[in-house]
This record gives C-alpha cells, sequence and structure tokens, in this order.
C-alpha cells in the first residue's frame, strides 16, 4: 500500500497500528487493493446501476410499501406523544408482544423480561458478538454470509471462522462434518443464520439439533440470526431455541422484513438474563434506545395482523418464480432454488467461458449490468476474501426478487431480450 492511499491516521492513534475501525471495513471487505476505505458493496452496485440506467436487483430492501396498518399505527403512537426515550430494553408492549409471536409461530416460550428490543437485527448481532466473544475466540459462521458479522467479530477482538456451504444446483446445503471440524475450543460463538442470506437454506430440525450438539460440545453459545423467519417458500422455519433446551441458545431477528418496514430498524435480542444484561450493557453505548413510536406499531402489527408474514411471502414467491424463469431461459446459467427469503443465486460460468470474459465475478457483474441492463451483487463479496467459497462463486450473481413487482418484469424482460438479441 502507497504512502499516497495509506488511511489518514487519528489523534490518538498509535505508529504502525491499524485503528479499530479501518480493521473493521478491512474484514467487512470495505478496504480497496489501494488502501481505501469504499462504500458497502451494496452502495457501490447501487451507483453502478445508476451510471448505465441498469435495474437494481443488488440491494436487498423491499420494493413493495409498507402496510398501511402500520403506518397509521405509528402515527397514532406519534399523536399519542411516544416520541421520547422509550425504556432501554424496549416498551413493555413490544416485548410482550415478541413473547406471544414467538410462542404462537414457533413454540419458543419467552419471559418478556428476557427480551431486549435493538435497533434492527444488525445492533442485536453486533452487541452480542461484542459481549459473548471474548477477545481471541473464534466466531464459526456458514459462508456466504451477512457481512456484517466480519465486521462486529473484528470489533471484539475474535476471529471469524466461515464453514462454507455446499453450493449445488438444487440448492444449498451444510456439511456438518466442515462443520464440526471447524468448532474447537477456542470457538466461543456458532452464528447460525437459518433461513439463510443469502442462499435461502432453511435448515431442518435434525440439522439443528446436531449443530446444537456442536456447540454445546464446544460451550460455545449458539447465536441465531432469523430475520427471514416468515419469508419462507418451501419446508418450514424451525426456530433452534424451541428445539433446543439450551440457555447458551441467543435468538436474533427483527420486524424489517417481515413487514416492509427495514428503516424502522426495529429487532430484537432473547436470551437468558445473563446474556440480555451482558448484551444491554454494549448496547446502551450504541444506540441506548430506538424508534419510539415505530416499537408500539410493531406490537401491534405481531398481535393483530400475524398474518401479514405470510401473506407477503406469497408475494415475494411470484416475484422469485418471475426471476428465476427469465435467468433459466439464459443459455447456460444454473440458477439454485430459493425456499426463503429475498435472493436468487445466478451461475453464469457458461457465459464467462463461451465470452472469455475475465476479472471474476465483480467485471461480470459490470458487464451483465451495461449489456443486459440488470445489477446484482457479486456473491464473492459475501465471502471470506479468497476463501474457498469465494473461488467457487466467481462465476455467480446475487439477485434481489424483493424489489417492485415492475421492477422484477422489467429485469426478466431485460434478460430475455438479451437471448433473443
Amino acid at each position: 500500500m502507497s504512502d499516497a492511499h495509506a488511511p489518514r491516521a487519528l489523534p490518538g492513534s498509535l505508529a504502525g497500528e491499524q485503528p479499530v475501525w479501518h480493521r473493521m471495513s478491512e474484514a467487512a471487505g470495505l478496504v480497496s487493493p489501494t488502501g481505501e476505505v469504499q462504500e458497502t458493496i451494496f452502495g457501490r452496485m447501487t451507483q453502478m446501476a445508476l451510471s448505465v440506467d441498469a435495474v437494481n436487483l443488488g440491494q436487498g430492501a423491499p420494493g413493495d410499501p409498507t402496510p398501511d396498518f402500520l403506518v397509521e399505527a405509528a402515527h397514532r403512537a406519534m399523536l399519542d406523544g411516544a416520541n421520547q426515550y422509550p425504556p432501554p430494553a424496549g416498551a413493555p408492549a413490544l416485548r410482550e408482544a415478541i413473547a406471544e409471536q414467538r410462542l404462537r409461530d414457533w413454540g419458543h416460550r419467552v419471559d418478556p423480561q428476557d427480551v431486549l428490543v435493538t435497533t434492527g437485527a444488525t445492533e442485536a448481532l453486533t452487541a452480542a458478538i461484542v459481549a459473548l466473544a471474548p477477545l481471541g475466540t473464534d466466531v464459526v459462521v456458514l459462508e456466504p454470509y451477512y457481512d456484517s458479522y466480519a465486521a462486529a467479530a473484528q470489533l471484539a477482538g475474535a476471529r471469524l471462522v466461515p464453514v462454507g456451504l455446499d453450493l449445488r444446483e438444487d440448492g444449498a446445503d451444510v456439511d456438518l462434518d466442515r462443520l464440526a471440524a471447524a468448532i474447537t475450543d477456542r470457538t466461543s460463538i456458532v452464528l447460525l443464520n437459518t433461513p439463510h442470506n443469502p442462499t435461502g437454506l432453511v435448515l431442518t430440525e435434525e440439522q439443528i439439533r446436531r449443530i446444537g450438539a456442536l456447540a454445546a460440545q464446544a460451550d460455545a453459545w449458539l447465536l441465531t440470526d432469523e430475520v427471514y423467519e416468515h419469508l419462507v417458500f418451501e419446508g418450514t422455519h424451525v426456530a433452534p431455541a424451541s428445539v433446543l433446551d439450551d440457555p447458551r441458545v441467543v435468538t436474533v431477528s427483527s420486524a424489517g422484513k417481515t413487514f416492509n418496514a427495514t428503516g424502522w430498524k426495529i429487532g430484537w435480542i432473547i436470551g437468558s438474563p445473563e446474556v440480555i444484561t451482558a448484551v444491554r450493557a454494549v448496547k446502551q453505548y450504541l444506540t441506548f434506545t430506538t424508534g419510539a413510536p415505530f416499537q408500539p406499531a410493531i406490537a401491534t402489527a405481531l398481535t393483530d395482523h400475524g398474518d401479514f408474514g405470510a401473506r407477503n411471502a406469497q408475494e415475494l414467491a411470484r416475484k422469485r418464480d418471475v426471476l428465476t424463469s427469465a435467468l433459466r431461459e439464459v443459455p447456460g446459467v444454473r440458477v439454485a432454488p430459493a425456499a426463503s427469503g429475498y435472493f436468487v443465486l445466478a451461475d453464469f460460468g457458461r457465459l464467462v467461458e463461451e465470452q472469455g470474459l475475465t476479472g471474476g465475478a465483480f467485471a461480470l457483474n459490470e458487464h451483465l449490468s451495461r449489456e443486459v441492463g440488470v445489477t446484482g451483487i457479486p456473491a464473492p463479496a459475501l465471502c471470506a476474501a479468497d476463501s474457498p467459497t469465494a473461488q467457487a462463486l466467481e462465476t455467480v450473481i446475487r439477485y434481489s426478487f424483493c424489489r417492485t413487482a415492475a421492477e422484477v418484469d422489467e429485469a426478466a424482460a431485460r434478460l430475455r431480450a438479451s437471448v433473443r438479441g
């Protein structure tokens, strides 16, 4: 790295030592080869889509509107005066609604006192990793993974240990032997994302029980990321805490994906009193509390509109089918079925070979953005740099079918037009 591009030392930085913010950015893949800290991959791909007038299927944010009942409930809460700090642990009505929802939907019996409301699932995951992963320990994750996991592990001074999923034409699966080999006496957390982003893998009860046993054998926390819990198209979501009678299971979820309200940033973490105390000690110096009028609105949604998630999933499945069908009409493209979530993975390996494209998934995504008019996310960006999984995904693009129906339809039309052209 040349001096011209080296990060400017902040006051108080030790000579020769990278500051934590820079190490976090590097862990999340935000540092360029020249040493500059870039925007997230999602922001960079959005800018590229705009520059070439491509349909942006890179952003994993819902295109469908937030339901009226939720907006009206938040408005009522504002008018009723819910505009100052809510209780740091979360509004009692929301904590009770979360406990009721977990029991009703997944059979997970929860004491509302063991629920902590957070600024989205990202804060819950970050605060949990900082609280529960001692310095120098390992955080084991399934790969590809949500980029904040790596940054949070770096913030905690822990090491992220990715375990690549088996990526097959019929969908992704977890190799339990490979996972078992990665879990050692250094492991403090096994971070389990189910339903999985970005593959859509929905783990079975048998798989969850085996993973739970592996974590318990290592005396590690099992931290679950379940934000897509209601957006399952094939199979059934199994909440790990509902089938594992183990106080080391810590559950994270949120309302954003279920109710098309990602900008509200209302998430939660559920765990034993000791866990909640530790996570709250971290969280209170990050955001202290969050979204006063949004909390009672989400409580109402969970209590009175529990069927919205299933209806949302039906619409997402329809858009998934539209996009998947169009991708499969492109000669040689392989598309893994998405059983849940927001995303579909498309492998353009044959196109790369036939056209002699070089530069990997990033160059491929730029080529498709310019020539086809559809932008996604290069799948290796969701992996550890140069890992075997990243290399296996060198010709794979992640596309979001959670955008508006018009955007998905337009993307499908452009893909089909590229075949005819």
